[in-house]
């Protein structure tokens, strides 16, 4: 009996081992990007990945922030936060924030997900306001589907012109959030030249973008699949973010050399 005990617990370790390398990230991953609006260097953003205990559940805690600098912040100060907590193995999330300030527009709402009921309680922390919101199965909110996808999706035999579509929930509105794959790209880097794979993600025009096709984003085309440069036509002007630096890769960092 203590034999097939032992041989259980082995074999379980074996498939929790196995599971945890096809990850495509770890808690104590660190991503640094440089916006530029513009020629103008317009801010910095982080995203990081934290070890987190919610409501009696093991998690992630993804905490994205960004902030206007030099320059830039005198005519246009943005200061924002954005955090994720979801489940660690199936990726839904159980809690959004969204605290932002961009040149003087503010909100602050925090989201729980109630999957079981198919419900999100979102508070308005800025108007004293909650309400109950139905949602879709399998939702993702802005933070979590990043890092859902990373783990989710077999990019091996993708082909141009796929599309993959995810269940969304943002602020009080479901809806579908698609991402088209545009094909493979070497990219040039401060890193050095690196193996991308280009995607359109579909947006909505107005207030901020241009036209719903106004965003492009290359990831790393490795098994961390990270974030290396995004482009947007805004209504007024352009953005583009570059990878600046890095920390706590999960896998090796593919580099082509010449």
């Amino acid at each position: 009996m203590k034999r097939i005990l032992s041989i259980l617990i082995l074999l379980v370790s074996f498939i929790l081992q196995a599971q945890n390398k096809d990850t495509a990230f770890q808690s104590g991953e660190w991503f640094k990007f440089r916006i530029h609006y513009g020629f103008i260097n317009a801010s910095y953003a982080t995203l990081e990945v934290k070890d987190e205990y919610l409501n009696g559940k093991n998690v992630y805690h993804v905490i994205g922030k960004g902030q206007t600098t030099g320059f830039a912040s005198w005519f246009f100060k943005v200061d924002d936060n954005y955090e994720s907590y979801f489940d660690k193995e199936t990726g839904r999330p159980y809690k959004f924030i969204r605290q932002i300030d961009e040149g003087g527009h503010t909100k602050d709402i925090e989201i729980d997900f109630n999957h079981e009921r198919e419900k999100a309680l979102v508070n308005n922390k800025k108007h004293k306001t909650k309400k109950e919101y139905n949602i879709e199965k399998d939702v993702q909110d802005m933070v979590s589907a990043f890092y859902y996808l990373r783990n989710n999706y077999d990019v091996s035999n993708i082909k141009e012109g796929d599309e993959i579509i995810l269940n969304m929930f943002f602020d009080k509105e479901n809806f579908k959030f698609k991402l088209k794959f545009l094909g493979r790209e070497i990219m040039r880097t401060k890193f050095g030249k690196v193996p991308c794979l280009k995607f359109r993600p579909y947006v909505q025009a107005g207030r901020v973008f241009k036209e719903n096709e106004s965003l492009t984003l290359w990831v790393s085309d490795d098994e961390n699949k990270i974030p290396i440069r995004i482009k947007a036509k805004l209504m007024v002007g352009s953005l583009k973010a570059d990878l600046d630096a890095f920390k706590g890769l999960k896998h090796p960092f593919k580099i082509v050399v010449d």
